[in-house]
């Protein structure tokens, strides 16, 4: 067999998996926290929020994958790290 078919087929075969999960992970809608919210994180996967050169409270997003393996989404507020040496 051609080896150059065998990579190919490896190639796509890879492409598929990481497309079907960046499809599960969209497919995740976002639940916003609120004090008191039981959260169940088994490992964080990713954390953004939105840019800004000054101090405040600004918008972040954390995905995680709970005790159960599924991914979710929280929506909450924070202090944004431009503050990290301000008091």
């Amino acid at each position: 067999m051609n080896t150059k078919a065998i990579y190919a087929a490896c190639l796509f075969a890879a492409l598929n998996i990481c497309t079907l999960s960046a499809r599960a992970e969209a497919d995740v809608s976002p639940k916003t926290y609120t004090y008191g919210t039981q959260l169940d994180i088994k490992k964080v996967v990713s954390s953004k929020q939105d840019a800004t050169p000054s101090c405040g409270v600004v918008n972040a997003q954390l995905t995680y994958l709970d005790s159960q393996s599924k991914t979710r989404v929280l929506d909450y507020r924070k202090i944004s790290d431009s503050c990290n040496s301000d008091n």
